[in-house]
């Protein structure tokens, strides 16, 4: 694991212990510059992401305002996260998400995301409803993820902007749709049933 400064040219090194799930930082690491908390929060932040297919990480070339004026408040940054949005990324339903759609290898699978997803489709009658009444592609979407979400997380008070949130957030994590499979089946289901 690397974890990278703007304040300095040398990056902290770390590799994971099989044995103990801990990182242990390089020989040469400054302790002062990197300390332990900061591995294990780095290892904590990016567990279950599929690495193999993020490709290299790319840092800007100017360090955030932050980093260079000391924290000063300038003027109010476009892209800057929402209360709503940084309360999604570390709530237990993301990560009871993220948990319940692992795979084996330790990425997050779409793969399992869809087949449960279609499964749930397939047998929940409510959507046999929606289908067979001609309802949208997206509002069927929004219905059988909003189920799920509210299953998978046990919070049946999960609202229609934090499950927004949510895909987003997961089609963050891979450069394609999330529920693109999903959508297709949903598809196929409403030209079945024009027949």
């Amino acid at each position: 694991m690397v974890v990278m400064r703007y304040d300095t040219a040398q990056p902290g090194l770390a590799s994971l212990n099989k044995r103990t799930g801990e990182p242990d930082p390089a020989a040469n690491v400054n302790a002062e510059l990197f300390p332990m908390d900061v591995f294990r929060e780095a290892l904590e932040l990016t567990s279950g992401m599929p690495y193999a297919r993020r490709g290299p990480v790319k840092l800007g070339a100017q360090p955030p305002a932050s980093a260079t004026d000391g924290g000063a408040q300038g003027e109010p940054d476009a892209e800057q996260d929402t209360p709503d949005a940084v309360a999604t990324v570390s709530s237990a339903e993301y990560a009871a998400i993220v948990s319940a759609y692992t795979s084996k290898k330790g990425d997050l699978s779409y793969e399992l995301i869809n087949k449960d997803f279609i499964q749930f489709a397939k047998s929940n009658r409510f959507v046999a409803d929606m289908v067979a009444q001609r309802a949208s592609v997206d509002d069927i979407v929004d219905h059988i993820v909003m189920a799920k979400l509210q299953s998978i997380t046990g919070n049946s008070a999960l609202t229609t902007a934090q499950t927004r949130l949510i895909v987003e957030m997961l089609d963050e994590v891979s450069p394609r749709h999330v529920f693109r499979e999903l959508k297709d089946e949903i598809r196929k289901m409403l030209g079945a049933s024009k027949v």
